[in-house]
This record gives C-alpha cells, sequence and structure tokens, in this order.
C-alpha cells in the first residue's frame, strides 16, 4: 500500500512539473535569404517574457512547452511561431514600408539597433561601392556621406584625401581611420615631400587603395569622437568602419567580370590661342624667329626659336615658309626643308590615349551550423590615359569560420594583394609632369603627333626644344624632353605586396555575456624605383626606395548585452588592446650620371652615390576602454565611454592620456503611436574628448650623418630641435542630433550640429640660428571645426512594379585657426612659384592662400596709409604707366581651400528588373589657385585669353602704335577710371598673383549605373544558375558646372593638409564600362 501510495504521489508530481515544466531553447533569426536578422525582439505570446537576438540574430530564450513566440524586428514583418523542440530557425520577411536601416555597425565593430544609437554614424551598402567598378573603395564614397569629404586626383592609382567634418589638424594627418573586420589598415600617403608640395614626383596614392570593393557588404562612417573614441588616438579624424562580405548557408558562388574604358573629358583640357607661335615676342628676336643659313646657300633662313618655351612669337602665316624643330633631326622627312608657319593641327590633347581597365572576381563561399568559409580573387588591371601606364591590383580572400563547441567559436581572414604600378603620373612643377609643360610652357606651332614619329623613328630624345638648332652640339633639350621620351624612357616602376587579416576566438560564457580574443596583422612591403635615362634633360639618374610597414594589435575584451528588466537592456564592453608598428625604409640614389646608358642600379653610379637615407620607426600604445548602452523601453539610450592610451612617442609623465565620451538619445516616436504620419522621432546629443600622440621621433635629438668630407665621416644634428616634454593634443567633441521619418518611412532626415576644438597641438617654433636650429616643436596650436550635417531620404513614388528613392547629403563645415604660439600669427604649409603659399593663419580657416594681390585707394580719408590691399570691394589701383599697382609683400590672404558647403544627390528609379541610378556630386566655394593659368596666361602666351581682339577691334598682341593692347580695369591715384593702355606680352606681370584664384565649384554627374535583373524564371531554367545582372556603368561623364578654366577644379597636387593648388593639372577621363554578374 505504502508503495502505491509513492508511486502515485510521484506521478501526481511528475505530472504537475510536466504541466508547469519550462524548457530552454535556442535559435537563430534569419531573413530570407538566410543571412542573420540582428536584434530581433523574441516574446512569449501573452507574457512579458522576452528576449533579444545577438548581432548575429541568435538567442537562448527558457518558455513553457508548448507556448507561442511572436518574433520582431526593425523593417521586418513580425511572425508568430510555436515551440516545436529545443533548436529553432526563425525566418523574417523585410518589411516594404520600411526604408530604415535597422542595424548599424559601430566601432570595434560591434552592431546595434539603429534606434539606439546616440552619435553621428552613416552606413551605405557594399553594392553602393562595387557598383562603381572603380578599384578604388575611398574615391567610390564622393557624395554618398554627409560629413566626408573625397578629394580624388586624375592620376592613375593616385592618392585620395578622405577627411572627416573637416581638417582638424595643421601638421600630423587629417585622413580618417580605416578598419577592415576590425584590421587597423593603414592609409598612409605614400609620396615624397616634393611631390605633396608640387616640387614634382609621382603620386604613389594612398595604402587604403588595397581594399577590394568587390568584398565589401557595408560602410560605417563613425564622424565624431563620441562614436570613436574607444578606437583611441588615431580615430580622432573618424573612422571608416568595412565590414566584408559572409558567407550564406550553402554552396555560393559569386563572378564579376567587366571592362571599362576611358578617355579625357576636353572641357578639363587646355585650349589653346591658334594666332601666335613659338617665342617669348618679338623683342627677343627679329620677327620673332631665329635667321641663320640652314641649307648652305649662303643666305640667312627663317628658324623657329625652339629654346624658347612659349608662345607669345610671330603670328602664323600659312604662306610664310619656315624651319621647324624637325628641320634639324636627320632621320625626319622634314629634314633641312621648310613647312609653313601654321598652329599645330594636334594639340596636346592627342597625346592621351584610351584608358582600358578590365576587372574580374571570383568569390566561392560556403556555411552551415559548424562554421563557414569565403575564398576569393579580384585582378584590376588599369591601363591609363597617359602612354606607358597602368596599374596591376591582384587581391586573394581567405576566410573561414568554425564552432568548435555550442560556446566556442574561431575565426581566420587574410587578405593578400599584390599592386604593380609602371608609368604612374609625375606631378607638380617639374619635367616628370608632361601637362607641366602643356599647360604652361609650350609652342602652339608644335603638333604632338610629329613629336610621338620622331620618338618611336629611333627611339631618342627627338624635342621640339631645341637649345640651339644653329649648331650641332645644340640640338639637345634646353628645358623640354619628347613626351614619348619622358613616358617611355624616364618612368617609375613600384610593388607594393600586402597582407592584412586576423585570428579570433570567441567564448559564450552566459547567454549575456562573450569574450574575444583577436589578433590582427597589417604588413606591407614596397619598392619604388625610378629613372632618367641618358640624353635627357636633366641629369641621368636612378632611384629606388625600399619600405616596410608592420603593424599588430593584439586585443582582449568582454561583451556584455542582457535585459536587467523586460524593459531595460545592458550593453557593454571592458577590454584592452596593445599595438605595435614598425616603419623601416633605405632610399639610395646614383651622383653625377649613369656610367652605361639603360643599366639603372646604384652602382652604375658616375660619381659616387649619396649616403643612404635610413629609416626605422617602432612604435607602441597599449590602451584600455570600457564602454556601456543602457536603454529602456527603446525609448531611452544613454551611453559612455571611456579609454585611456599610453604611448611610446610622448616623454614619461606625458605618455599616459585619457578621454572620454557621454551621449543620449531620446526616441520620442515611442511616446506617440497614435500619430500615424510620423513613423520615426529620436534626439541625440553627446560630448566626448579624444588624445593624440606626437609622430615618431620628436622627442629626442638623433644624429643624421650627411655624405663625408674627403675620407672624414661627419655626424650633424638636424635643423630642428625635439623637445622633451612634448604633450598629447587634444579634441574636444561636441555634437547634437535630430532624426526623423514619416509617412511609414517614405520621408525622412536626419540632421547634425557638431562643434570639435581640436587643441595643443605640435608646431614648429623659429628658433635664432645662434642655437644651432632653425626650429623647435612646441603644443600650442588650437583649430575649431563647426558645422551642420544633413541627410534626407525619400521614396516620392512606389508601386509594385516602379519605384523612385532619392538620397541627399549636405554638409556644412566651418573651421578656424583659433591658436598659434604667443605672437605667430601664421604658419606656412606649403610655398609655391609666383609667391604664392598655403598657410594655417590666426582666426582664418586653416589652409589660407597668399601671394600678391591689387592695390586699392584707401576709402578711409583720415588714416595716412593712402593704398591697402585690395579688399574684393574697392576699385583696383593703376599707375601712371597703366600697369596695376601690386602689393609688395606675399601674405595678403585671397582665398582658402575650405567649401562653403558640399554634398551628394543620389536617385535610384526601379521598373521591374531594370533600375537606373545616378549620383550628382556638388561642391560650393572654396578657392583653388592655378600656376598654370599663371604661366599659361602671362608668361607663355598659351591660352585664347592672350590672344584675339581687343575693345578698339585690333588685335590684342599689336603694339600700341598699331591699335594694339589693353585697358586695365582699376583707376588712377586721383580715383579716375584708367585709360592707359598697355602691351600684352611676356615682357611684365599684368596680374598679381590673386588674379590667378578661382572659385573651386563643381556639379558633376559622378555616376550612372544601369542594370538589368535577369528573371529568375529565366535563369532557373539553368539550373545551376541562381541570378544574373549585367550593368551599364558611366562615371565623370559631365563636368556640369565649374568655374575653374581649363581643369578640374577637384585636381589636386597629393593627398595631405595642403590643398587648393593646381601645377600641371591632370585632365578628368570620362569613364563608361559594362559589368556582368552572375551568382550560382
Amino acid at each position: 500500500m505504502r508503495k502505491i501510495v509513492l508511486l502515485v504521489a510521484m506521478l501526481f508530481a511528475l505530472s504537475l512539473s510536466g504541466f508547469s515544466q519550462s524548457e530552454s531553447i535556442s535559435g537563430k533569426v534569419v531573413n530570407e535569404g538566410g543571412d542573420p536578422v540582428p536584434f530581433a525582439t523574441i516574446t512569449e505570446k501573452g507574457t512579458r517574457n522576452a528576449v533579444s537576438a545577438n548581432d548575429q540574430g541568435a538567442f537562448i530564450f527558457k518558455v513553457k512547452s508548448g507556448s507561442m513566440l511572436v518574433v520582431s524586428a526593425t523593417g521586418y514583418d513580425s511572425k508568430e511561431v510555436s515551440v516545436t523542440g529545443s533548436t529553432l530557425t526563425i525566418t523574417l520577411i523585410r518589411s516594404s514600408a520600411s526604408t530604415i536601416d535597422e542595424v548599424v555597425v559601430t566601432a570595434l565593430g560591434i552592431k546595434r539597433a539603429r534606434n539606439t544609437l546616440t552619435y553621428g554614424v552613416q552606413q551605405i551598402s557594399g553594392a553602393e561601392v562595387a557598383n562603381t567598378r572603380t578599384g578604388n573603395a575611398a574615391a567610390a564614397l564622393s557624395g554618398k556621406i554627409s560629413g566626408l569629404q573625397i578629394q580624388q586626383g586624375n592620376s592613375i592609382g593616385g592618392s585620395t584625401n578622405v577627411v572627416i567634418r573637416g581638417f582638424k589638424n595643421i601638421y600630423q594627418s587629417n585622413q580618417a581611420l580605416f578598419v577592415v573586420d576590425g584590421v587597423p589598415v593603414d592609409n598612409s600617403v605614400i609620396n615624397t615631400t616634393n611631390q605633396i608640395t608640387g616640387r614634382g614626383g609621382y603620386d604613389y596614392g594612398n595604402a587604403a587603395a588595397d581594399i577590394n570593393p568587390d568584398d565589401i557588404e557595408s560602410i560605417s562612417v563613425l564622424k565624431g569622437a563620441a562614436a570613436t573614441a574607444l578606437y583611441g588616438s588615431r580615430a580622432g579624424n573618424g573612422v571608416i568602419m568595412i565590414t566584408t562580405k559572409k558567407a550564406k548557408r550553402g554552396l555560393g558562388i559569386t563572378l564579376n567580370t567587366g571592362v571599362i574604358v576611358g578617355k579625357i573629358d576636353k572641357s578639363t583640357f587646355p585650349k589653346y590661342q591658334k594666332e601666335y607661335g613659338a617665342g617669348y615676342s618679338s623683342n627677343y628676336q627679329k620677327d620673332g624667329f631665329l635667321y641663320f643659313d640652314v641649307d648652305g646657300d649662303g643666305v640667312k633662313d627663317l628658324v623657329v626659336p625652339t629654346s624658347e618655351d612659349a608662345s607669345f612669337g610671330a603670328k602664323f602665316d600659312p604662306n610664310l615658309m619656315v624651319y621647324h624643330w624637325d628641320a634639324f633631326d636627320p632621320a625626319s622627312p622634314y629634314y633641312h626643308k621648310k613647312k609653313p608657319w601654321v598652329a599645330a593641327q594636334h594639340d596636346p590633347s592627342y597625346f592621351y590615349q584610351t584608358g582600358i581597365t578590365t576587372n574580374n572576381s571570383l568569390f566561392i563561399t560556403g556555411a552551415s551550423d559548424k562554421g563557414s568559409f569565403k575564398v576569393g580573387y579580384t585582378r584590376n588591371d588599369e591601363k591609363g590615359i597617359l602612354p606607358n601606364s597602368r596599374v596591376l591590383k591582384n587581391n586573394v580572400t581567405l576566410s573561414g569560420s568554425y564552432n568548435i563547441t555550442d560556446k566556442l567559436a574561431v575565426s581566420a581572414e587574410a587578405n593578400v594583394s599584390k599592386n604593380d604600378g609602371k608609368g604612374r603620373f609625375g606631378t607638380g612643377y617639374s619635367g616628370l609632369n608632361v601637362n607641366q609643360n602643356f599647360r604652361q610652357w609650350y609652342q602652339t606651332n608644335v603638333d604632338i603627333l610629329e613629336q610621338k614619329e620622331a620618338y618611336f623613328r629611333n627611339h631618342q630624345n627627338i624635342t621640339w626644344n631645341w637649345a640651339d638648332p644653329s649648331t650641332p652640339e645644340g640640338t639637345t633639350a634646353k628645358y623640354t624632353n619628347n613626351y614619348y621620351w619622358s613616358v617611355y624612357e624616364n618612368y617609375e616602376t613600384d610593388t607594393r605586396s600586402r597582407t592584412f587579416g586576423n585570428v579570433a576566438l570567441t567564448y559564450k560564457a552566459l547567454p549575456w555575456l562573450d569574450f574575444l580574443g583577436r589578433v590582427t596583422m597589417d604588413n606591407y612591403s614596397e619598392f619604388q624605383d625610378e629613372r632618367i635615362a641618358v640624353g635627357s634633360q636633366a641629369v641621368p639618374s636612378y632611384f629606388r626606395r625600399n619600405r616596410n610597414f608592420l603593424e599588430m594589435n593584439y586585443d582582449l575584451r568582454a561583451d556584455i548585452n542582457k535585459d536587467l528588466t523586460p524593459d531595460l537592456n545592458l550593453r557593454g564592453v571592458l577590454g584592452t588592446n596593445v599595438r605595435r608598428r614598425t616603419i623601416s625604409s633605405v632610399a639610395l640614389a646614383t651622383s653625377g650620371g649613369l656610367i652605361v646608358p639603360g643599366l639603372y642600379s646604384i652602382a652604375n653610379s658616375l660619381g659616387t652615390p649619396a649616403n643612404p637615407v635610413e629609416v626605422y620607426q617602432p612604435t607602441g600604445m597599449n590602451g584600455y576602454f570600457g564602454g556601456a548602452t543602457l536603454s529602456y523601453k527603446e525609448l531611452l539610450t544613454l551611453d559612455g565611454t571611456f579609454r585611456r592610451d599610453v604611448t611610446s612617442t610622448l616623454p614619461k609623465g606625458n605618455n599616459g592620456y585619457n578621454y572620454y565620451g557621454v551621449s543620449g538619445g531620446f526616441t520620442f516616436s515611442k511616446l506617440l503611436p497614435d500619430v500615424k504620419w510620423l513613423s520615426y522621432g529620436k534626439l541625440r546629443a553627446n560630448l566626448a574628448t579624444v588624445g593624440t600622440d606626437a609622430e615618431f621621433g620628436s622627442i629626442y635629438d638623433v644624429y643624421d650623418q650627411p655624405n663625408p668630407f674627403g675620407s672624414t665621416i661627419l655626424f650633424s644634428l638636424p635643423n630642428q630641435k625635439n623637445n622633451i616634454e612634448l604633450q598629447p593634443s587634444i579634441t574636444d567633441s561636441k555634437e547634437l542630433g535630430l532624426e526623423m521619418a514619416f509617412l511609414k518611412n517614405r520621408l525622412g532626415f536626419d540632421v547634425t550640429y557638431y562643434i570639435t576644438n581640436t587643441k595643443n597641438q605640435l608646431m614648429p617654433l623659429e628658433v635664432s640660428n645662434s642655437t644651432g636650429y632653425a626650429s623647435t616643436y612646441v603644443n600650442a596650436a588650437s583649430v575649431r571645426n563647426k558645422g551642420v550635417e544633413l541627410t534626407l531620404n525619400a521614396t516620392p513614388v512606389r508601386t509594385n512594379d516602379f519605384s523612385w528613392t532619392m538620397n541627399v547629403n549636405w554638409t556644412r563645415n566651418r573651421n578656424e585657426v583659433t591658436q598659434l604660439y604667443k605672437d605667430i600669427k601664421n604658419l606656412i604649409l606649403g610655398s609655391f612659384q609666383g609667391g604664392v603659399s598655403v598657410n594655417a593663419t590666426l582666426g582664418q580657416p586653416m589652409g589660407t592662400i597668399q601671394g600678391k594681390t591689387w592695390m586699392m585707394n584707401n576709402p578711409d580719408p583720415n588714416d595716412p596709409v593712402k593704398t591697402i590691399p585690395w579688399d574684393g570691394r574697392g576699385q583696383k589701383l593703376v599707375d601712371a604707366k597703366g600697369y596695376y599697382v601690386m602689393s609688395t609683400t606675399t601674405t595678403n590672404v585671397f582665398g582658402n581651400v575650405n567649401p562653403n558647403w558640399y554634398g551628394g544627390i543620389y536617385n535610384t528609379f526601379k521598373y521591374k528588373n531594370v533600375s537606373l541610378g545616378f549620383l550628382v556630386d556638388v561642391r560650393q566655394g572654396g578657392t583653388v589657385w592655378s600656376l598654370d593659368m599663371y604661366y599659361g596666361t602671362m608668361y607663355s602666351g598659351l591660352y585664347p585669353e592672350t590672344a584675339g581682339l581687343n575693345d578698339l577691334g585690333n588685335p590684342v598682341r599689336n603694339t600700341l602704335a598699331n591699335g594694339g593692347g589693353i585697358v586695365l580695369p582699376g583707376v588712377t591715384a586721383d580715383g579716375k577710371a584708367n585709360t592707359t593702355r598697355v602691351v600684352v606680352d611676356a615682357n611684365k606681370a599684368l596680374w598679381p598673383a590673386a588674379n590667378f584664384a578661382y572659385d573651386a565649384s563643381y556639379v558633376k554627374l559622378r555616376e550612372v549605373n544601369l542594370t538589368y535583373s535577369f528573371p529568375k524564371m529565366l535563369v532557373a531554367r539553368t539550373r545551376f544558375i541562381k541570378g544574373a545582372d549585367l550593368s551599364l556603368i558611366g562615371r565623370n561623364l559631365w563636368l556640369i558646372h565649374k568655374n575653374l578654366p581649363y581643369a578640374d577644379p577637384e585636381e589636386n597636387l597629393s593627398a595631405g593638409n595642403i590643398q587648393g593648388i593646381q601645377s600641371g593639372a591632370y585632365p578628368t577621363a570620362r569613364t563608361v564600362g559594362v559589368n556582368l554578374k552572375v551568382n550560382f
């Protein structure tokens, strides 16, 4: 009996436990494509029991057996699911009404729901980058992100300036930090100081050009200090966060293949006057020609003045027969023969060829519950518009992950690339840059295709610019080589091999606690060599440089994501980062020429080679960071971050510094559920501080070893005195933002107002030469930026077959140099020909352009100073001879490099399987100063402005006695209008440097993409093709508006802090292409 009672009691207890038993289930929330849906909310129906999925869509949940689950996520339709086992995979369907991104990748790669963000972040898809087929991920961002200013050159593989919220640093880099899947990727500008400052060199581009656009899933731009503080000091300029594509469930194969062709946009290339030819003026030679006996008949002949690299010479006359440059080339069919004196049939625009780029990529991916893998290969082969120019990029991507247990997972990723360049474009005021001649020093009678024939006849330097054709020894280049000789003989080659990637372990200790241990590496080595061939105008030479870069990061962190109550969620991160970086390089060059022509090695130096220039720069930083996010009902969010860095580049006592961020968000739309037209509304505000350390070698003085004096080895201190008391510079940031969406997300905007102050910056201070130094470093300078960013998205039309979406980005930034050192008012960042400089001027925007300007009568009659620099409003002052009175100093500010505002408008039209997208990229304001126009107008007479008819209807270049010349607008000292006519020739500068400062505004049709997606039913018949897209692509198709004549105002010397100067500017290439994408 007792046994029966006991059995009954046990069965009763089991029945009760079975009635009320809770079970633990695990699951994953995915979308239709099998991709995770991060941060979905899973609720036990009819209760307040709820849990949030993590950023991979995974969750663990205790519920009653047989209960129903309600699964919801921003941007997806809700779904009810019954609990039928211990493991669930729940598929959500994307809501057709949602246009707001539900998840954003933030600092440290942490994914967060958009409504929990408390700072400005903007994210675009990888497709918006890859669809441009540019091969350069950074350049593809232009016009697509508010607050992000992209400055890109027109040279093949050239550098790109990536600046977020304005220039903050006077001397240190303003480039944003690139992070790829948690790996900080070096984006150094790999150019020489001479190249950056316009004195000549090659543009080797940025290191971030190695990032493969075809492998990008999304790009998040973290703009302010509150968003980037967890990354430490080098993230003070903002972060470009790149997330690469991940494998999807099952096997997937994606093939891209395409070709792009490009030709120069002639609106960005000079138009030449065709009335006058070679020479500086008739004052140099009688009638503008040389006179000597060419054919031996004893009679002096008319000879073109080949040594004069200008076009202020004799007026063209087709009936006048003269000896041109090719009359002194024995291999020419015109040797000792005359030709008509006419303008060239083929101007230098014919020098450029059709550029061709082929791009092919193949990615194979696979994923299951146990892990995933990805293998990819991309080849981008770009042949430039300049003859003999090419950049070949090969990229291999390998990644994999494996779930060792339910809690422990390992992942690894490696990106291996090799870039090979040849014939990169020479830049600046240098013979390496053919455009320096085409735009500044040229003869309009020279036919460029005849120069081509002359070179290819015997591969010799047969130039139009003979030093003295009257003597055999004078048939050598005086200033200018044959341009084909320049690109086929005096070229560079370069190679960069790079590997970056990471290995990571993740451990889920608890449902709400994860640990991450990760090692990242970025390692590249590059080789550059440059040659000047025997027979060139310059001294023959050979230069080579090897540079190696290695950065290792060791990360350990804990991530928390816990619901403290059904309404209160806590997310946190606590970790440490150890960074070690080593940069080394060695550069060698020949001296005095080359012994054997065509042999390029240091051992072939005619003179004793200069001492090698060696660099070894090891640096380190240890960082400790933490952050917490508290969210209440998706209504209120409070963020806090803290980081401490200890760096090796600052002296002990000053090498450790702290910074923080505090921010909050209020999603007020949650309180207004009955306002049907309001889909979303949030206010956010934040305060943050970020520190920045010094460059390597700023603390202690190190001896240099110059060339020996005879057999005596010398050592010397550098001109700059280092400082053992340096401190970190600090950036304080404040930000206020408002996000709103209306009409079921058909219309929305995000507006942000920010202020940043970067203070205590390092700057060079001039010291007395008696100290043995020219300058020393001090902490002193400050730069303030404040601005407004606006992002607008709209869907004006949406039907079953047709939709039109629009995205608008607009930015207005104002910066000011608020402090220098004591009485110093100005720092010169770079100086150029014409007495022009780019500067940091106290009380002015960073990047003022200064030089000589006009003078005007002082409007204040009580001021003893009678004339002052022209202020843009008064009348310019003219002297008694009719010439402008110009300032005697070159410190007059007549522009700055910063735009008034910039932005972009991207429209996408979709009709069934066809989509058309196009981007209009806009910059308004700012200044560009053109050395090309300065020389080409006043000193060489190349442009139409220097010819034609004057106000009397006479040729402007006639003598004054023959009705020529011009009257310069202005007034004389007595205030009367100027009526005195002056000669137009190369003998006297008619205008100051300020005359050649132009409004840098432009409006460009940057991108066009027309795509046809093959119907799924059609491709399904193949059984192995899942989808296919055929695209027509165009880039830089139309420069709709600009003010700068004959050039692209966006073209610049290099990336870096010295902007706003053009010298030998390259034309823009209009490109069109076709691309086929197939998914298997």
